[in-house]
């Protein structure tokens, strides 16, 4: 049994044939049954720690699943708040073919998935983008989108000014990219707002959009958990990953549970979008939400994409 590093799936995955990848694989039969998720207490940290399960196949081809953990306080220890592994079999024979750093798939396919609904959802002419967040994901989450929208400008925004500068620095050749010390200071300035944080609180709010922009909430991964008012959420055209987005992110879901948007206020999903039953965005004033929780066809066709390039 190989193990593949992060340092290899960072190096084979491209985006361009991973959201190519994604895109097939919402088109596809990949079976995926409920995911496992699992809040545990963790008294040393004052605040619950979470296991995820999540398996998919493809009958009597690939089978995978990945067991992550996310510890929200684990920045402090310098350390990242989602870590896992993700296990490859043959469905066919049963045997291991892989064992993946779950880290670095989750960061490539969560960028890729937000990439692939920007394919549909923002502006084509989109050149600036907030990223909103400094862990891991976000350098991810901006090349991502810069793989399908010509994007030039790009501003950070973190509660530590320190990381947002050194995103700057890794960036720095390939955008003109700024770090900024509020949201306010750039947020109705761009095209495209990302936000991946692990915020229970919103960070985002509906009276500073503009015309024509495209969020990505990739953050509020429990049903408690916000980065977008009420104001925002009934300001914008609702697109998500999947229908788990309506049990098991805040953002979605506490506003279902109290009557301020309804199950109809929800355009479509990216198995809709992916197979053009839903165009997506219809002209350039629409303001479009794509909210993602992950999805296990995502990262089955993330490692196998990984088992062809190596």
């Amino acid at each position: 049994m190989n193990f593949i590093d992060a340092k290899t799936i960072n190096k084979v995955l491209d985006y361009p044939s991973l959201i190519q990848a994604l895109k097939e694989a919402f088109i596809s039969n990949i079976k995926v049954p409920p995911r496992h998720h699992h809040d545990f207490k963790n008294p040393k940290e004052g605040i619950d720690s979470t296991l995820l399960l999540m398996p998919a196949w493809e009958e009597s081809e690939a089978l995978g699943v990945k067991i992550v953990t996310v510890s929200p306080n684990n920045a402090k220890y310098d350390l990242p708040s989602i870590q896992g592994l993700y296990l490859l079999f043959d469905a066919h024979k049963g045997g291991i073919e892989a064992l993946m750093d779950g880290k670095a798939l989750t960061a490539k396919r969560t960028a890729a998935a937000s990439a692939l609904a920007s394919s549909y959802l923002s502006k084509k002419n989109s050149s600036s983008m907030l990223m909103i967040g400094t862990g891991a994901l976000s350098v991810e989450l901006i090349k991502a989108h810069s793989s399908v929208r010509n994007i030039k400008d790009v501003y950070v925004w973190g509660r530590n000014k320190n990381k947002a500068m050194k995103i700057v620095e890794q960036l720095k050749n390939d955008f003109n990219i700024k770090a900024v010390d509020n949201i306010d200071d750039a947020i109705s300035n761009v095209d495209i707002i990302s936000c991946a944080t692990l915020s229970a609180t919103p960070l985002l709010f509906g009276k500073d959009l503009k015309v024509g922009q495209h969020l990505d909430l990739v953050g509020a991964y429990k049903p408690n958990m916000r980065e977008a008012n009420d104001e925002l959420i009934k300001k914008v055209d609702i697109f998500i990953d999947t229908k788990m987005a309506t049990k098991e992110t805040g953002d979605i879901k506490i506003p279902l549970d109290e009557g301020t948007i309804t199950l109809e206020d929800i355009q479509a999903d990216l198995f809709l979008l992916c197979r053009d039953l839903h165009q997506g965005r219809k002209n350039n004033e629409q303001i479009t939400l794509f909210k993602s929780v992950g999805h296990a066809l995502e990262d089955l066709a993330a490692a196998k994409l990984v088992k062809q390039k190596i």
